[in-house]
């Protein structure tokens, strides 16, 4: 009855039934911990947020970033801004998605040390080869406050650090690559602006980045039941199918006339009866 299970298309078919249902089951397991990740973010950035401001160097060291745990801590340093060695940090989006530059300078301390500050955003202009027009950060002594990050590197971020790039642009923000550029030690990491004293107001100044997202967790932890879902039913397909070909094999053997035992061979005919004489 079940041999046709050995039948090529059965053969295959239990094969990519059984290999879909731990591929199913790790996808869930991945789609859970990705799940798992978010919410940690979320908690890590809620509860960083809420810290009190600190000076950078109490988180952060010369050639040291900062610890991963310590990312989003709002710090401050004081310094005077290093506008020669400004460079625009390529492909980042604005308001309404519109694709810009992150403006970084590096801010110059009293004992020669950098910290290197995000400014914020500007607009790209018509020749993406060409750096915009940024205006002038602050002159003198200013004290900046934003919230501390980690150096954007390939691995953290996916982006491609590519050379051979126009003037003044770089595709990544990170202290160690603008502190071997300026030849002055820098603080690991780089604040991401929200707040200096004095204000930059001045036009088309950089717009600060907005405060990351923590609130939402997305859609990984459905996706998860999802595919646990789909692990389940992969037997379960399996046995309908295999129910609905026994089923159609009893139908058609139905169809077919019985064949004779070849044992007791046909069954014998019962001879005519003879007229009766008149």
């Amino acid at each position: 009855m079940y041999r046709f299970l050995l039948t090529r298309q059965w053969v295959i078919l239990t094969l990519v039934a059984l290999a879909l249902i731990p591929a199913f089951v790790w996808l869930g397991f991945w789609q859970l911990h990705r799940h798992e990740q978010r919410v940690d973010r979320n908690e890590l950035i809620s509860r960083s947020l809420a810290a009190p401001v600190v000076p950078m160097d109490e988180l952060s060291s010369v050639g040291a970033g900062p610890d991963p745990a310590d990312r989003f801590r709002p710090v401050s340093a004081t310094g005077v801004y290093d506008a020669g060695h400004e460079v625009l940090t390529r492909s980042r989006t604005g308001p309404n998605d519109e694709v810009g530059y992150l403006v970084q300078t590096p801010l110059i301390r009293d004992d020669g040390t950098a910290v290197l500050v995000n400014r914020g955003w500007v607009p790209a202009g018509g020749d993406v080869t060409v750096a915009p027009e940024v205006p002038a950060p602050p002159a003198g002594e200013v004290t900046v406050t934003g919230r501390l990050m980690v150096d954007e590197t390939t691995g953290n971020t996916g982006i491609k650090d590519r050379p051979g790039l126009p003037d003044r642009m770089v595709m990544l923000v990170n202290s160690e690559q603008r502190a071997a550029e300026l030849g002055t030690p820098m603080l690991g990491g780089f604040i991401d602006l929200t707040d200096s004293s004095p204000a930059d107001e001045a036009e088309g100044a950089p717009l600060p980045r907005d405060e990351p997202d923590h609130t939402g967790i997305g859609a990984h932890f459905a996706y998860a039941i999802q595919w646990w879902i789909f692990a389940a039913g992969v037997p379960a397909g399996w046995i309908i199918l295999l129910r609905r070909e026994l089923h159609d094999q009893a139908a058609e053997a139905k169809k077919r006339p019985a064949t004779p035992d070849p044992a007791t061979g046909p069954e014998p005919k019962t001879p005519a009866t003879a007229g009766t004489a008149g």
